[in-house]
């Protein structure tokens, strides 16, 4: 195997990665899959697409199993993390994307709707960074992937509390990055923009052109373009990047 495609690699690593029943943390599942990871699929409630995104790893030649636990629970994570542990032997990259939206204008927004959204979305991540760093030490190799949003950078009328919650994801970044790169534990996040599926699917066609208009490069983006960034992150090639944020945005940000 040539230097470029050894050093992406991630033959004989172990991943986690929250919420891969669908859409986002399913393509970022087999992009890691594919590429030689065995990948541990987290689900809460949404079973047969985890056994899905695992059939489909499988079709792809990859490695991995279905990893039940609810992020927003400290206990339940750390008995999700602990089989992990004890089936795989260890965990080398951890990709903190299960979140959930619940918008709403910041004057109607029930306290349900706060706190839910930020015990998913960051809560759930240093709950599960926090379990998963203890392996990480004692390998003294990881890599820790938030995934962040737009919203949490520019912020997002509607959004007061996904984007509060996804900025915070940034800030948790940067701190363990700080933090753990003594222990040669590389801590990143990626900042999707407007990416395919979710709301876009129940837009008009006007709608969605507005949309369009709104971003430099003219469309929305795939699954697939943020999964090439985390799995940028998560291979050697990224060996000497920490604490950053990576845009994949078509410049609706800079």
């Amino acid at each position: 195997m040539g230097y470029w495609k050894e050093i992406l690699s991630l033959r004989n690593r172990t991943a986690l990665v929250t919420g891969a029943g669908r859409g986002l943390g399913r393509t970022i599942a087999l992009a890691l899959g594919e590429h030689g990871a065995f990948v541990n699929i987290n689900y809460h409630n949404s079973r047969e697409a985890a056994f899905e995104t695992l059939s489909l790893i499988s079709q792809a030649g990859g490695e991995g199993r279905v990893a039940p636990f609810d992020v927003e629970s400290p206990e339940d994570v750390i008995r999700g993390v602990t089989d992990i542990v004890e089936t795989c032997g260890g965990i080398d990259i951890l990709v903190n994307n299960a979140g959930i939206r619940k918008d709403g204008l910041v004057g109607r927004m029930k306290d349900s709707e706060w706190e839910s959204v930020m015990a998913t979305n960051l809560s759930g991540a240093f709950y599960t960074s926090r379990a998963v760093v203890k392996t990480m030490i004692r390998r003294r190799w990881g890599r820790i992937i938030n995934i962040s949003s737009t919203a949490g950078e520019s912020g997002n009328a509607g959004q007061s509390n996904y984007s509060a919650a996804k900025a915070g994801l940034i800030g948790l970044t940067k701190s363990l990055a700080r933090e753990l790169a003594p222990r040669n534990i590389l801590v990143n996040a990626v900042s999707p923009g407007i990416i395919e599926g979710g709301m876009l699917e129940s837009l008009a066609p006007g709608q969605l052109e507005a949309i369009r208009n709104l971003i430099p490069l003219g469309r929305v983006g795939h699954t697939t373009d943020v999964a090439a960034a985390v799995l940028y992150l998560s291979s050697s090639m990224a060996d000497y990047i920490t604490g950053q944020v990576i845009r994949v945005n078509g410049g609706l940000y800079m």
